[in-house]
C-alpha cells in the first residue's frame, strides 16, 4: 500500500539522527560497546527486530531508535581509547558534505547523471598530485587502498609488461592487498615478496637482485607507510632500479601519503614523484568519512585502457558532440561523488591546516613511545615513523605472546579500549594507530595504563 502522508522532512530527519548518535554514543560510554562480539550482537538483533522488511515503523521512530543502536554498538574513532585501526575521526565539514553528496545521490558514470561533478574530482585530484609533485595526472577517486592498489597493478601490466610475464616485486611488509589483486589479475604466482632491512623497508639490493634475475615486464610495489610500523621504503633508490629495468613502479601510500601534507613528514616521501601510479586514501590521515581512496596514474592517457563505449552511457556521436566519456575513470561504473567532502574539506582547512592535524598525530606518537620506553611492564619495537607506535607488554610468568594477545581482547570485551596487535617476525605486538588529533597526551597515558593492569591481570 502507498503511504498517503507525505514524507517527514530532511532537516527533521537529520536532526533526529543526531540525536540518536549522541544518544547512543552516551549510552555506550567508551570506544566501544562492552561485552563482546555475543552480547553485542544480541543487543543489536533485539533493537532491529525479528521481522525487519515486514513490520512498518513511522521514519522518525526507525530511525532514532537504529541510530542509536547504530551508534552504541559502533567502535568510536572520534574517542581518544579507540586507537587500533587506520580509523579516523572525520571532519564535521566532511561529514556535512558527505551528506549533500548522499542528498543529491549523482553518479560519475556519464555526464549527464553529474554535469558539474567531475570538476569536484579533477580539481581535489589535481591538489593531490601536486602535494605528490606531479603536474599532469590522470585517476579517479576510490574505496581506498585495495582498489587503488588492484588499479596499480592493471596498469602495470597494460602498460608496463614487455616480457611474456607480468612479475608483481614487492617487499615481505607491503599490504595483503597486492596478493589479492595480483590474484584477481591472474598473476598471484607471479608475486614475489623480498626481505625487508631492520627499519622494515625494502631492501635496494635485494630489489636489484630481483629485477636482474627476472628482466623486463616486472612491477615494482613500493610501499609509503606499512599498515604496522608506518615503515617508508626508499623511494627514490627503488625508482632508479625500476626506471633501469623498464618496471612499473606502483607506490602504495594509502597511509602515508597523509605525509605529504605535513612540511615535517612529507620528506620522508621523497621519490614519490618519480613513481608511475600511486594510491593514497583520505579517509586515514585526510580526516574523511570512508570512502575517501585516491588512485593516480602518471600522464593524461594512462587509464585509457579502462575505456570501453557503451550506447547508453557515453554513445560515439555524443562524445564527437562535446558530452564527455567518464568510463574510462575507474573500474566502477556507477561512482559516488566522494570528491566533493575532499574538496570542501580543502576549502576549508587548506593543505596547511590539514598537515598540522598530522603533525599532532605525529606528535601524539612520539609522546606514546616515550611512554613505552619509560615504562618498566612495556617494551618498544621500533621508534614510530608516522604515527603508529608499536610495543607489548613485558610478561614475568606467562608466555609473552598468549598475555598480549589475551590482554588486548579483555580490553575489547570490557570496552575500555581499542588497542591493535600485530605479528613481526612470529611474536604477537601490541599497536596505537593514532589519527585521533584531538586526543589529548593524558589520554594515552590512560590507555597505556590500562594496557598495564589488563596485562598484569592476563599474566596472573
Amino acid at each position: 500500500m502507498i503511504a498517503t502522508a507525505p514524507p517527514a522532512a530532511l532537516e527533521e530527519l537529520v536532526l533526529t539522527a543526531l540525536e540518536a548518535v549522541r544518544a547512543g554514543r552516551a549510552e555506550r560510554g567508551g570506544p566501544l560497546p562492552a561485552g563482546g562480539p555475543a552480547s553485542v550482537d544480541g543487543g543489536m538483533r533485539r533493537v532491529i527486530g525479528e521481522r525487519l522488511g515486514e513490520d512498518r515503523t513511522a521514519a522518525g521512530v526507525a530511525l532514532e531508535e537504529l541510530a542509536r543502536a547504530a551508534a552504541y554498538g559502533a567502535a568510536d574513532p572520534s574517542h581518544p581509547a579507540c586507537a587500533g585501526h587506520l580509523h579516523c575521526p572525520p571532519l564535521d565539514v566532511a561529514v556535512a558534505a558527505d551528506l549533500v553528496v548522499s542528498a543529491l545521490n549523482p553518479s560519475l558514470d556519464s555526464w549527464d547523471q553529474a554535469p558539474g561533478g567531475q570538476t569536484f574530482e579533477d580539481t581535489a585530484l589535481d591538489v593531490i598530485a601536486g602535494l605528490a609533485g606531479w603536474t599532469r595526472a590522470s585517476g579517479a577517486f576510490t574505496t581506498g587502498g585495495t582498489e587503488s592498489n588492484l588499479m596499480g597493478l592493471l596498469l602495470a601490466r597494460e602498460h608496463g609488461g614487455r616480457g611474456p610475464r607480468t612479475r608483481v616485486l614487492c617487499s615481505e611488509a607491503a599490504h595483503f592487498s597486492i596478493d589479492r589483486g595480483a590474484w584477481l589479475l591472474g598473476l598471484e604466482a607471479d608475486v614475489v615478496r623480498l626481505p625487508v632491512d631492520e627499519r622494515h623497508r625494502l631492501r635496494p639490493d635485494a630489489l636489484a637482485a630481483a629485477l636482474g634475475r627476472f628482466g623486463e615486464g616486472c612491477a615494482v610495489v613500493a610501499t609509503a607507510g606499512t599498515t604496522d610500523l608506518g615503515a617508508v621504503d626508499p623511494l627514490p633508490e627503488i625508482a632508479r632500479l625500476a626506471r633501469a629495468h623498464g618496471a612499473w613502479l606502483h607506490v602504495d601510500a594509502a597511509y602515508g601519503g597523509g605525509a605529504l601534507l605535513s612540511r615535517r613528514l612529507a620528506p620522508l616521501l621523497n621519490g614519490i614523484e618519480l613513481a608511475d601510479s600511486i594510491a593514497l586514501d583520505l579517509h586515514k590521515l585526510g580526516w574523511q568519512p570512508v570512502p575517501a581512496g585516491v588512485f593516480l596514474a602518471r600522464g593524461e592517457r594512462a587509464l585509457d585502457c579502462l575505456e570501453r563505449q557503451v550506447a547508453y552511457l557515453n554513445p560515439a556521436d555524443d562524445v564527437d558532440a562535446g558530452l564527455p566519456s567518464r568510463i574510462g575513470r575507474s573500474l566502477r561504473t556507477t561512482r559516488r561523488l566522494d570528491a566533493f567532502k575532499v574538496a570542501v574539506t580543502l576549502r576549508t582547512w587548506g593543505t596547511e591546516g590539514l598537515g598540522e592535524l598530522v603533525d599532532r598525530c605525529h606528535d601524539l606518537a612520539i609522546h606514546a613511545a616515550e611512554r613505552v620506553e619509560a615504562s618498566p611492564h612495556l617494551e618498544p619495537l621500533t621508534p614510530p615513523v608516522l604515527t603508529s607506535v608499536v610495543f607489548r607488554y613485558r610478561s614475568r610468568r606467562r608466555a609473552a605472546d598468549a598475555v598480549n594477545a589475551g590482554l588486548r581482547r579483555r580490553l575489547l570485551r570490557s570496552g575500555a579500549a581499542v588497542v591493535g596487535r600485530s605479528e613481526v617476525k612470529g611474536a604477537v605486538w601490541l599497536k596505537l594507530t593514532l589519527l585521533n588529533p584531538w586526543a589529548a597526551t593524558t589520554d594515552l597515558d590512560a590507555v597505556l595504563e590500562a594496557v598495564v593492569a589488563a596485562g598484569e591481570e592476563e599474566d596472573r
